[in-house]
């Protein structure tokens, strides 16, 4: 099954998929901060509670004292106040 967005070329360039394509990346640093990219936009947004749309599904965020900083139309960062 071929993906979308991802063809031979990106594969003898060795391009990540995730810049290829409209997968998301999502990065975890600790426990106060998460960084998505390639996001679609914000489904629901709650001091504990967020939900983020993706091209491929929705990515459900719980916590507390979550805060949304940083967005650009490529990345969205997720963190968490003490």
């Amino acid at each position: 099954m071929k993906k979308k967005g991802y063809n031979r070329l990106d594969k003898i360039l060795e391009l990540p998929q995730e810049i290829c394509s409209n997968i998301p990346k999502i990065t975890i640093t600790g426990f106060n901060e998460m960084i998505i990219e390639n996001f679609k936009g914000i489904l629901e947004y709650e001091e504990f509670f967020v939900r983020i749309n993706t091209y491929i599904g929705i990515i459900s965020i719980n916590g507390f004292n979550l805060n949304l900083e940083n967005m650009t139309n490529d990345d969205i960062k997720v963190t968490r106040t003490d």
